[in-house]
């Protein structure tokens, strides 16, 4: 393709790699050279048989036909060498660039975690202090409702033991409007802001890098051969599901398996600690991927079975060109602007949250947090093609 610059047509040249090397050892050889004279005499001689050397008796002898191959293969030698350094400098070079960038990005990284990690601490004693000052506001208040409630149940203890009964009959409008602060005392103020805000601690930064650091850290899972619907159809790995509109002939009556929706569990739940797994999607437009309680009836037609339709499941779904979060039949659409290739599923058990990560461009997808009261399996369906767990 010709390049113009100032609209001159300019065609590129390729230049040898191998002699401009040779050129600039020799020269670099040469400048670092004291006695540049000797250098040049010794590896272009005019005439081989007028160079002297002498022997070790001292005296000057012409060199012999070994003496003369001898010299030529050390002139082969430096040459070689000659090639040979700048391509070891370039190598060098470039090693140290290469080591450079890692350092000055994982500096860059440390820095900006660094500094995120101040915010939120930040934020965090913040949120601390306007609890605590809550909390202090409301004892205030409290401790005066008390004795406002002291002082009226005094009050009233004097009305009806000193007061006959119509002097009672009296003071009973009194006593109602009494009775009526002391209904409203009771009343909480502000209780809301009495709780901590969870929300101040939320970072996307800090989310994207944790959802990172854990798919590196990727759970080995292998797909429940048992449980797999007989639409589907499961590789010897255990890992790839295949999907076919006409059901193959399996055993139906096995309480594991899905009998109607194209489903299938993995081999082992897990109930505790942070788990995630990643996979290939890209052959597919119609598949649901995330975790279940293992109570998800298999069995039937119904949303009981049908994953992101009951309180029992948490599903990322694609249909097409739409994309959703299900859980409860309730669906939450997701924008996306393409496809992912991959997705990755991340599970805390105990910080209450499933999430739903794609491992190229470094996106969520989508977070939801929910408290699990059961153990959790990874489930997966696919309606179109196939799909793959990949390590």
């Amino acid at each position: 393709m010709n390049n113009t610059f100032l609209g001159a047509s300019v065609q590129p040249v390729n230049i040898p790699l191998g002699p401009v090397l040779t050129i600039a050892g020799f020269v670099l050889c040469l400048a670092v050279t004291k006695d540049k004279r000797q250098f040049l005499w010794w590896l272009f001689p005019a005439n081989s048989e007028s160079r002297k050397i002498c022997c070790r008796l001292g005296t000057r002898v012409r060199p012999g036909g070994s003496r003369q191959a001898w010299d030529w293969l050390s002139r082969l030698s430096l040459l070689a060498s000659l090639m040979f350094l700048p391509l070891s400098l370039l190598w060098q070079n470039a090693a140290n660039a290469a080591r450079e960038l890692v350092i000055q990005r994982l500096i860059f990284v440390g820095n900006a975690c660094e500094n995120e990690e101040q915010r939120l601490l930040e934020k965090v004693h913040a949120e601390e202090e306007r609890a605590h000052q809550s909390i202090l506001t409301q004892r205030v208040h409290w401790t005066e409702a008390l004795q406002k409630l002291a002082a009226l149940r005094t009050y009233l203890v004097d009305m009806i033991t000193n007061l006959d009964d119509q002097g009672l009959v009296r003071a009973e409008q009194e006593i109602f409007e009494r009775t009526e602060v002391a209904e409203g005392i009771l009343e909480p103020q502000e209780s809301p802001k009495l709780n901590f805000n969870q929300t101040c601690v939320q970072s996307p930064l800090l989310h994207r890098l944790w959802a990172s650091a854990v798919l590196c850290c990727s759970q080995e899972i292998h797909i429940d051969e048992k449980t797999v619907s007989p639409h589907l159809s499961l590789l010897e790995d255990k890992k790839t599901l295949t999907f076919s509109p006409k059901k193959a002939k399996v055993d139906l009556d096995c309480p594991e398996r899905f009998d109607h929706w194209p489903n299938a569990l993995a081999t082992a739940a897990f109930r505790s600690g942070v788990c995630a797994w990643k996979i290939s999607v890209e052959k597919s437009c119609a598949y649901k991927l995330g975790v279940c309680y293992s109570s998800l009836p298999r069995k039937g037609s119904g949303n009981e079975a049908r994953l992101g339709f009951n309180a029992a499941s948490w599903v990322f779904s694609r249909y097409d060109k739409e994309f959703r979060f299900l859980h409860a039949g309730h669906p939450q659409a997701v924008e996306l602007i393409k496809s992912p290739a991959e997705i990755g599923v991340l599970v805390d058990f105990a910080g209450g949250e499933v999430l739903f990560y794609d491992p190229d461009s470094g996106t969520i997808l989508f977070s939801h947090r929910e408290t699990f009261r059961e153990p959790l399996y990874p489930v997966f369906a696919v309606a179109h093609q196939s799909i793959s767990l990949v390590q």
